[in-house]
């Protein structure tokens, strides 16, 4: 089962994923998540599965907000890889506690937010 996931890069990404209003806030991020509209620009291996993530100045200086970032990026790699349902963009938002909370409540809680929303599939 491919683990790849592509990656949003655009703002109007980001706001149609916003918009669509399905979310699961969790104490270290936001999960926002949208159908997505063109899967093949996922790429071939991604299954039409598409992630971004973004760090607000809320979450502290830039030291802070690259650490919640790479926190997320790799909770998205272990998590959503081999979890995450076909054809959805995700959103993932840094908290505040995100780059101090433990990896494995980060984890667990990505898992809660992912089968409240879903959006989980079993490997």
């Amino acid at each position: 089962m491919p683990s790849t996931l592509g990656r949003l890069k655009q703002r109007k990404d980001f706001l149609r994923i916003a918009g669509g209003r399905r979310k699961w806030v969790t104490p270290g991020f936001i999960l926002q998540i949208h159908p997505a509209t063109a899967p093949e620009r996922a790429g071939a291996q991604a299954e039409g599965r598409r992630v971004g993530f973004t760090a607000s100045k809320k979450v502290g200086n830039a030291v802070a907000r690259n650490r919640a970032k790479r926190r997320l990026r790799a909770l998205a790699r272990e998590v959503m890889g081999p979890h995450a349902s076909a054809a959805h963009d995700f959103v993932l938002i840094a908290r505040g506690e995100t780059g101090g909370r433990p990896y494995a409540a980060l984890a667990a809680d990505l898992e809660a937010a992912m089968r409240r929303l879903g959006v989980w599939r079993e490997d």
